[in-house]
């Protein structure tokens, strides 16, 4: 797990490898313990170390392997390396180390662009060959880890994190006015390749990138979650459903254990990392470190859940790390947290992330979470709504369960200006065109699988990664193990949503799983002094509303931020967020990137 940026130059000329030390030095906090340059004519990476598999020196980055004539720089885990080295080894291929960034090297050198079909793990990584000068750049399937990319002026840019990009210089920061009625109305989702700046892209997630000496390139997505029955497993019983979600489960909890440092466990007390605790128990893991997290109860609203986090801890003999926020750090902590994004994200859990980080990162570099699970198997509430929906329908109901706001509310939203040369409606649109995809029979089917390859790409899982990298904390999450999803997405709608949401998880994980754990009421990561805002952390939104660089881009209907601030904890979108909030969040994001 690390921080990587690079630059090819297609006019020419040399890579500036100036530019490229800058992004990658803005990049440190993602890997604290070493730092590299490489560069080559027209090509230059730089790389931030977080020492994860091969803690010598012959795993540092970028990579030069130079018997295949190939220079790689890598942000992830394989989990799979030790099986795929035997595996080259078997076809004749040397190693000089033990770390995973070779073997995504010699499996280039063996399979081509068609390596990322063999690797199990997340990742984002760039392959530049010597003689040719083409490079290869890749992301993970289900989005795990970053890649942000900045085309133009004979080059191509990119990095792990926007701000990295930014750094470098030469950077089209004008808001982009499609990614803005993204965020405004599918929770704070830009979908790649979009960002909210018109000059920086994203590779999408399960793609791969060929780009030739000359700056042409081509794209291929590699992989895709169908969310439809498969006909082998047509005759499978509830029973048969449970077996295989837990075997597959513990599959995946097992793959990510793999490390040269202690992992951890990030424990909510929700059913799904709780899982993930019992099924590391089960397999003999002793000396467990496990974290939880609480703040103060604020509006009614607790701000813990302890009692549930404990209980796990205490049934399965975890080294346990209560970790209660005091107040004093909740102000300074969101400036913090909104620093550490790489794009605008609206969620209060943000906040809870970035704090938790912070202390876990004292006492382990590794940890896995229970991320992901309420969105390939249907645990949340605007799913149920969808069960009888025709799927003729499906594009309607999604969006009146789903988004923060519709088009016409939006209009009023938004001043006038900040609408002219967009699309009309453009997140509607683009679900229309995700729904109209193939496979994806029902309502419910298309919904998960919109929102496991978008949604969660670009919201939870994107939260997690810059919350724990911001301290060089490595986040793990085995509900998203490609073969997991590949699974439970073959799992008919009904036993996903029986029992309230995940039922099927739910059903597996009796005898496993305490039962208290499972029958409480879900919880969400809470934040309760953000979610009802008042003293400071109202006082924070509106120094954010009213700044002078707010006022002079006026992206909002000054009526409306009025009534907002004068009322901050009435409003709330569909999904139950603070509507000031949102957009507060925003524009402290654009300040603190100097976006005008």
């Amino acid at each position: 797990m690390c921080g990587f940026a690079g630059e090819l130059r297609f006019d020419g000329s040399s890579a500036d490898l100036g530019a490229v030390d800058r992004m990658t030095a803005c990049q440190r906090h993602r890997g604290p313990d070493g730092t590299g340059l490489w560069s080559n004519g027209p090509a230059a990476l730089g790389h931030r170390r977080l020492s994860i598999i091969d803690l010598s020196a012959a795993g540092a980055q970028p990579m030069v392997d130079s018997a295949l004539g190939l220079t790689i720089a890598f942000n992830g885990c394989i989990y799979n390396h030790r099986e795929l080295r035997a595996e080259l080894e078997g076809k004749g291929h040397r190693f000089f180390s033990t770390s995973d960034t070779e073997v995504i090297g010699k499996a280039y050198a063996e399979w081509g662009m068609d390596c990322v079909s063999h690797l199990l793990g997340m990742f984002a990584f760039v392959i530049v060959e010597h003689a040719s000068g083409r490079a290869m750049l890749a992301r993970d399937r289900l989005g795990i880890k970053p890649l942000y990319l900045v085309e133009g002026s004979g080059r191509l840019r990119f990095a792990s994190t926007l701000p990295a990009l930014l750094e470098g210089g030469g950077v089209d920061t004008s808001i982009d006015r499609e990614a803005l009625q993204h965020y405004l109305t599918f929770h704070s989702v830009v979908p790649a390749p979009l960002t909210i700046l018109a000059g920086v892209r994203k590779l999408p997630p399960a793609t791969v990138r060929r780009i030739e000496p000359d700056g042409s390139s081509t794209e291929h997505v590699y992989w895709r979650a169908d969310f439809e029955r498969d006909p082998a497993r047509v005759g499978w019983s509830d029973r048969d459903w449970r077996e295989a979600v837990i075997a597959s489960l513990r599959t995946a909890v097992e793959r990510r254990m793999v490390s040269d440092v202690p992992v951890g466990v990030l424990l909510s007390g929700g059913i799904d990392s709780s899982l993930v605790v019992a099924l590391l128990a089960e397999a003999g893991q002793s000396g467990l470190q496990t974290f939880s997290i609480g703040f103060d109860s604020a509006g009614g609203e607790s701000g813990d859940e302890f009692e549930y986090s404990s209980l796990v801890a205490e049934r399965f003999g975890t080294d346990h790390h209560r970790i209660p926020i005091d107040s004093s750090r909740l102000l300074p902590g969101i400036d913090a947290t909104v620093s550490a994004m790489s794009e605008p994200m609206v969620s209060h859990d943000c906040v809870a992330f970035h704090l938790l980080s912070e202390d876990v990162s004292k006492s382990v570099k590794v940890v896995q979470s229970g991320q992901g699970a309420d969105e390939v198997l249907g645990g949340y509430d605007w799913y149920p709504p969808l069960a009888d929906v025709p799927r003729a329908d499906a594009v309607e109901a999604y969006s009146r369960v789903f988004f923060d706001r519709r088009w016409p509310e939006l209009t009023r939203l938004l001043n006038p200006a900040w609408l002219e040369g967009a699309p009309v409606d453009a997140p509607t649109a683009f679900i229309r065109r995700r729904f109209a995809e193939p496979g994806a029979e029902t309502a419910v089917d298309a919904a998960l699988r919109n929102d496991t390859t978008v949604m969660l790409v670009d919201d939870p899982v994107k939260r997690v990664d810059n919350m724990t990298m911001a301290w060089g904390l490595e986040a793990r999450v085995p509900f998203l193990d490609h073969e997991f999803v590949e699974l439970v997405a073959a799992i008919p709608p009904e036993l996903k949503l029986s029992d309230g949401g995940k039922g099927v998880l739910k059903r597996a994980s009796r005898g496993i799983v305490p039962d208290e754990v499972i029958d409480r009421t879900k919880g969400y990561f809470p934040v309760p002094a953000i979610r009802q805002l008042e003293g400071p952390y109202l006082e924070r939104v509106r120094a954010a509303l009213t700044d002078p660089a707010a006022r002079d881009r006026a992206l909002f209907d000054g009526g409306t931020v009025e009534a907002l601030l004068a009322d901050p904890n009435t409003t709330r979108t569909t999904l139950g967020s603070n509507a000031l909030w949102q957009l507060a969040l925003l524009e402290m994001w654009l300040q603190e990137h100097g976006v005008r």
